[in-house]
């Protein structure tokens, strides 16, 4: 179990350990769910992906080309997979 200290700001920092231990990296998210009894659980917060990755994915990639729709369905379920989703219905 690990102790952590709460400055008079309010605030608590993570030891590196634990981040790692919740899969936060630099710049990530925390979600703090409250529980009944004064109990709260703590998540890293998964980014669950976007269209404006898929685009940023294929931004300079195309030098032109066009795609066919295989292709293009292609890098739709690459950038799915890499945002841990299950299916287009997620959210």
């Amino acid at each position: 179990m690990a102790t952590l200290s709460v400055t008079a700001r309010g605030q608590v920092t993570f030891r590196k350990d634990i981040l790692n231990h919740l899969g936060i990296q630099p710049g990530g998210k925390i979600r703090l769910d409250l529980l009944p009894d004064g109990r709260a659980e703590l998540k890293a917060d998964k980014h669950k992906g976007a269209w404006r990755t898929l685009h940023g994915m294929l931004k300079g990639r195309t030098n032109g080309a066009r795609f066919t729709i295989e292709e293009i369905n292609n890098a739709i379920a690459k950038a799915v997979a890499a945002a841990g989703m299950t299916g287009l219905d997620d959210k």
